[in-house]
């Protein structure tokens, strides 16, 4: 996810991942949360068996259970305590030890993301990241989500690639910031408000799509997963006034294919759950993070 992290029918996916703390945050007392590895390693460990394929983009659902196993074990431990701050040294090395790749063999997507130093900052406090629900169900768990790296002499403020071990093939831009609300309603999730990230498909029929509006930008996406870990999503494109909002499956494999395989109704259950209404009203990100 990303860690990572696209958006539904592509999955915000381990796009997402984490990173380092700038040195003029690790010592300031009380504003974070800073996690170690051993307790990043344990969440990837817990929800490592629900996913067969975790080296493309398209399996952000794991970075969702991830991210907030971590979230809900520092909410047990102080309902009001600090944002989590997971550095990238921690994630990359806790992936690379479930996974069995090496720096070498690893995903692009995780090795760029670890060589960009991204931070990810996770906030669980209710009353910062809703509110209001003015429709819809009352989530079990709530966060605010923010990404960057560190400015710097030669540092941009974006980079892409093509990710050619999803499929279809897509190319993957992530900017400077990266800012989300996650959201978990115990059988589905929900990534809101996405800003920062691009995804656009290279191949396939989802790429034919893309063709119509552009350059979408994928700010919403709603996911669920069936018991043989196929993932339903309903993903929101957006391009100045032109919205379109998709239904894709996403196989253990990583592949991704629009709308359901016929004769699956326990899939199309998913898919009648994630079409029901929903309106939040959320807190504004804060400006000094």
């Amino acid at each position: 996810m990303t860690s990572f992290q696209y958006i539904g029918s592509l999955r915000i996916a381990t796009v997402l991942c984490f990173s380092l703390l700038p040195d003029q945050l690790v010592g300031v007392e009380g504003d974070y949360n800073v996690l170690d590895r051993s307790e990043v390693l344990a969440a990837m460990r817990e929800h490592y068996g629900n996913y067969e394929e975790l080296t493309s983009t398209t399996n952000g659902a794991w970075l969702a259970d991830v991210v907030l196993s971590l979230a809900r074990q520092a909410r047990e431990r102080d309902p009001d305590g600090p944002p989590l701050f997971i550095g990238h040294e921690e994630w990359f090395r806790s992936f690379l030890a479930v996974t069995g790749h090496t720096e070498h063999t690893a995903p692009r997507y995780a090795l760029l993301n670890y060589r960009y130093e991204q931070n990810m900052e996770v906030d669980y406090r209710l009353d910062r990241v809703i509110r209001e629900v003015v429709e819809g169900p009352m989530p079990e768990l709530a966060l605010n989500v923010r990404i960057s790296w560190e400015d710097g002499p030669g540092r941009p403020d974006r980079y892409s690639y093509i990710d050619t071990l999803s499929t279809p093939t897509v190319r993957v831009t992530n900017r400077q910031m990266i800012t989300y609300r996650l959201l978990d309603f115990g059988d589905w999730i929900v990534y809101d408000e996405i800003e920062g990230i691009t995804v656009r498909p290279e191949s396939g029929v989802l790429a034919l799509l893309f063709q119509l509006i552009g350059e979408g930008h994928m700010t919403h996406s709603r996911i669920a997963v069936a018991k043989d870990g196929i993932q339903v999503a309903r993903t929101r494109a957006e391009k100045a006034y032109m919205k379109v909002m998709i239904t894709v499956a996403i196989y253990p494999d990583g592949t991704v294919e629009r709308d359901l395989p016929e004769g699956r109704t326990d899939l199309l259950e998913l898919e009648e759950r994630l079409k029901q209404p929903m309106e939040i009203d959320y807190v504004e990100f804060p400006s000094d993070r």
